[in-house]
C-alpha cells in the first residue's frame, strides 16, 4: 500500500513520530471500489473480512445496474479523487557550449591558441569542469607533435568497449582528425548520401546566446589539421569526462522518469578526473575503473558478454501455445517444446544437474517424473512456484525472454544497479518488486528470501532505499485519506454506519467520533480513520517501518492466499510479507519465538531496531541470485520501457 507524497522528504522522521504516537499509517494509495456488500445482504447473513470490504476483494458481491442507479440518484456530490503519481516525458541534461574565453591558450604563440575556435558542447557540469581544466593548463592533454597521441587512443579504445559496461558507445563518439583516422580505429560519424565528409566534424554549434570568444582571423588552410587538432583536444576532454560520470552513476536520473522513483544521483569529482588522466599509465584503464565492482554489477557484465556472443540475431524462439495446460503424469505433444525451452534457457548448474534426463528424452509426450523435476527445477530457476504444472503462468515465463529481450533488461539493470551503492552492505534488505521476493543479507551473504506482495500496476511501489528502523506489533492501521476519499466514501454516503459496524475508530480534529456524526459530503481533511489491532486487520501482526516519504513498510497480511500466486502485483504499494516474523527476528536479531512472545501480549508497541540495516526497494528484470547466476523477471510496470525511452532522449540529445 502506498500513500499520497508528502510535501518535503526531510520531514519523514516528524510522520514516524506521528504515526506511532496516533497509530496512524498512510500505507494505500488505490482506485475507487463497488464491491462492498450491500446493507440488504448483510442482513441476509453475508459476510466478508474487513480487509475484503475496505479493498473490494473477491467475494464482494457487484452492485447491480438498478442499484448503481439508485446510489447514483442519492449522491448527487461528485466523488473526489485521489491520485498518485505519474511517469513523465524525460528531460534529459541540459547541453551547453564550452566556454572558450579565457583558456590559458588564448596567448599561447604555438598552435594551442586554436582551442579557443573549438566549438563543443557539453552537459553543464560536464563544460564547468572542462572549462576549469584549460583556464590552469596551456599544454594540450591528447595532442603531441601535431598529431593525437597515445593517451587519446587508449581512451577512444576504451569508448569502444562502452556496450561491455551497458553503455552506448555512439554517446561518446569523436571525430579523429583525418590525417590521423587511419592510425586510430575510431569510426567516423556517417554521412548522408550526397554530403562530403569533414576532417573533423563539431560535437554541437554553440548557442547565440551563451558567450563565446570573438571569431579569430580566418585560419589559412595549411592551419587547419592544427585547428581540427584543437577541437579534437577539446571534445575528447567533455567525452572523457561524461564516459566517467555514466560509469559511475549512469546516463540518466531516475527521478526525472516518474514519480515513483526516488534515489539521489550520485556526485563525481568531475575535476579531479583530467589532471588525474594526465598522470595515469594506462588513461584507458583509469577511466573503465570507474565502473561498479560489486558483484552484482559484474554478474550482470558477465551475462551480457554472455548472451551477446551466442549470435543473437539467428535464435528463433520456441512457440508454445498461451492456453497450455500439462500435468505430471499427462501426455502432451507440446512436451517436446517444453524441454527444447529448458535446454536453451536454464542455467548451466539446472541443465548439469538434469543432465541424464536432457540425454535420455526422445520427444515423447509422457510427462514422466524425471522430465516433472526438470519442470519444477526450471520454474524454481523462474521465481514461480515449482509444481510441475506447466500452464499459462509457467508459459509465459518460458517464451517471454529471449536473448535479445534478455539483453535489454541487462543494459536497463546496469544502469539502475549505477543508481544504488555499489557496495550495498555487510547486512540489508533487498526487495525486488519483478521478483515479488525479498532477500535478507547479512555477514555479505543471502540468509534467506521470501515471497512477497507489491503494489499493484495502479498502485505500484515505489523504487528508492532507506534504513529500517522499527518493528511495531499488533499495529494500527492508520487509512489514508486517499483510501477514504477513493474506496470507504462512496460506501460511506450510503451508509454512514459504515466504519461504526466494522469496528474502526473515527476522530474529526482530534475528538473521537461516531462515524454516522460525520458529513461526508465535506471535506475529509480533518477527519483520521484507523483500524485496530485485531486478527482481521489490514495489516496483521506486526510491520517494519522504514521512515520515508512514501509510506511504504513491510507488513503482515491476513491475506495469505495471495501467497500462492505467481504474478502479486497485488497491494496497494507496500510489501506484503510471506513470513513477516521471520523478517521482524532477523532484523531486530532476536528469535521468532521471541518475536511472537511480544506479539502473544496482545498490545500495540514499536520497538525500535538498533543495528543499521539499510532496505533497499528495487526494481530489477535482471538480477543475480546467491549463487550469481542472473535470472529475469517480467517487467510489471512497463519500468525497463520508460528507462529506454530516456536512454534515446539522452543519446540523442548528445548529438549521438
Amino acid at each position: 500500500m502506498t500513500g499520497t507524497q508528502l510535501p518535503h522528504a526531510h520531514k519523514k522522521k516528524t510522520s514516524l513520530m506521528l504515526a506511532l504516537m496516533s497509530g496512524i499509517s498512510v500505507c494505500s494509495l488505490a482506485v475507487p471500489s463497488a464491491n462492498a456488500l450491500t446493507l440488504m445482504e448483510m442482513l441476509r447473513g453475508k459476510r466478508q473480512s474487513i480487509q475484503e470490504q475496505v479493498e473490494g476483494r473477491a467475494g464482494a458481491a457487484a452492485v447491480s445496474p438498478t442499484d448503481q442507479r439508485a446510489i447514483d440518484m442519492s449522491d448527487p456530490e461528485p466523488l473526489p479523487k485521489v491520485s498518485g503519481p505519474k511517469y513523465y516525458t524525460y528531460k534529459t541534461d541540459s547541453m551547453r557550449a564550452l566556454k572558450t574565453a579565457g583558456f590559458a591558450a588564448a596567448s599561447a604563440t604555438d598552435d594551442t591558441r586554436f582551442l579557443m575556435d573549438a566549438k563543443v558542447a557539453a552537459p553543464s557540469d560536464i563544460a564547468a569542469a572542462v572549462e576549469a581544466f584549460y583556464r590552469t593548463s596551456a599544454k594540450p592533454l591528447w595532442v603531441e607533435q601535431g598529431d593525437v597521441n597515445e593517451r587519446a587512443r587508449a581512451v577512444l579504445a576504451a569508448f569502444e568497449k562502452a556496450a561491455d559496461y551497458g553503455l552506448d558507445p555512439a554517446d561518446y563518439r569523436v571525430n579523429v582528425p583525418a590525417l590521423t583516422t587511419a592510425s586510430v580505429t575510431e569510426p567516423t560519424a556517417p554521412v548522408a548520401a550526397g554530403e562530403t565528409a569533414s576532417p573533423v566534424t563539431t560535437i554541437a554549434a554553440a548557442q547565440p546566446d551563451v558567450a563565446v570568444a570573438p571569431p579569430a582571423t580566418p585560419a589559412a588552410p595549411a592551419d587547419q589539421p592544427q585547428k581540427d587538432l584543437m577541437q579534437f583536444e577539446l571534445a575528447l576532454s567533455a567525452k572523457a569526462l561524461m564516459f566517467a560520470q555514466d560509469m559511475v552513476r549512469g546516463r540518466i536520473d531516475p527521478n526525472r522518469i516518474s514519480g515513483f522513483h526516488d534515489l539521489k544521483r550520485k556526485d563525481v569529482d568531475l575535476a579531479a578526473i583530467l589532471p588525474a588522466i594526465g598522470t595515469a599509465p594506462d588513461a584507458g584503464a583509469y577511466l573503465t575503473g570507474f565502473a561498479p565492482q560489486s558483484p552484482q554489477f559484474l554478474a550482470l557484465k558477465t551475462e551480457l558478454q554472455r548472451l551477446r556472443s551466442e549470435a543473437v540475431a539467428t535464435e528463433q524462439p520456441v512457440q508454445l501455445p498461451d492456453n497450455l495446460l500439462l500435468k505430471p503424469g499427462e501426455k502432451n505433444a507440446e512436451l517436446a517444446k517444453v524441454v527444447e525451452v529448458i535446454e536453451r534457457r536454464a542455467s548451466e548448474q539446472l541443465k548439469s544437474e538434469h543432465a541424464a534426463t536432457l540425454a535420455a528424452y526422445q520427444d515423447t509426450p509422457d510427462y514422466a517424473p524425471e522430465l516433472v523435476e526438470l519442470v519444477k527445477g526450471f520454474q524454481k530457476e523462474l521465481g514461480l512456484k515449482p509444481d510441475g504444472v506447466v500452464g499459462p503462468a509457467t508459459v509465459r515465463a518460458m517464451t517471454g525472454h529471449t536473448s535479445e529481450s534478455k539483453i535489454d533488461k541487462l543494459i536497463v539493470a546496469m544502469e539502475q544497479a549505477r543508481w544504488l551503492p555499489d557496495n550495498l552492505g555487510d547486512r540489508y534488505v533487498f526487495i525486488n518488486q519483478p521478483a515479488f521476493q525479498v532477500y535478507y543479507h547479512e555477514h555479505g551473504q543471502e540468509q534467506f528470501a521470501m515471497r512477497v506482495v507489491v503494489g499493484s500496476r495502479s498502485n505500484q511501489t515505489y523504487f528508492f532505499q532507506d534504513q529500517i528502523e522499527t518493528v511495531e506489533v499488533n499495529p494500527y492501521w492508520g487509512v489514508p485519506q486517499s483510501i477514504i476519499i477513493n474506496e470507504m466514501l462512496p460506501k460511506l454516503r450510503q451508509d454512514p454506519s459504515y466504519l461504526d459496524r466494522l469496528g474502526y475508530q473515527v476522530e474529526v480534529a482530534g475528538r473521537a467520533v461516531s462515524s454516522t456524526a460525520v458529513d461526508w459530503y465535506s471535506s475529509t481533511q480533518s477527519v483520521s480513520v484507523r483500524q485496530p489491532p485485531s486478527s482481521d486487520n489490514a495489516l496483521g501482526e506486526l510491520k517494519i517501518l522504514f521512515p520515508n516519504s512514501h509510506a511504504i513498510y513491510m507488513h503482515d497480511t491476513p491475506q495469505k492466499a495471495f501467497f500462492k500466486r505467481d504474478m502479486r502485483a497485488l497491494s496497494h504499494g507496500c510489501v506484503r510479507l510471506a513470513e513477516p516474523r521471520k523478517m521482524a527476528a532477523a532484523v531486530l536479531g532476536v528469535s521468532e519465538a521471541e518475536v511472537g512472545q511480544r506479539i502473544a501480549q496482545g498490545k500495540n508497541a514499536a520497538i525500535p531496531v538498533t543495528a543499521k540495516i539499510p532496505v533497499y526497494v528495487a526494481y530489477f528484470t535482471a538480477w543475480p541470485n546467491k549463487d550469481g547466476h542472473v535470472e529475469f523477471f517480467d517487467d510489471v510496470y512497463g519500468r525497463d520501457e520508460a528507462v529506454e525511452k530516456a536512454f534515446a532522449a539522452t543519446s540523442k540529445a548528445r548529438g549521438a
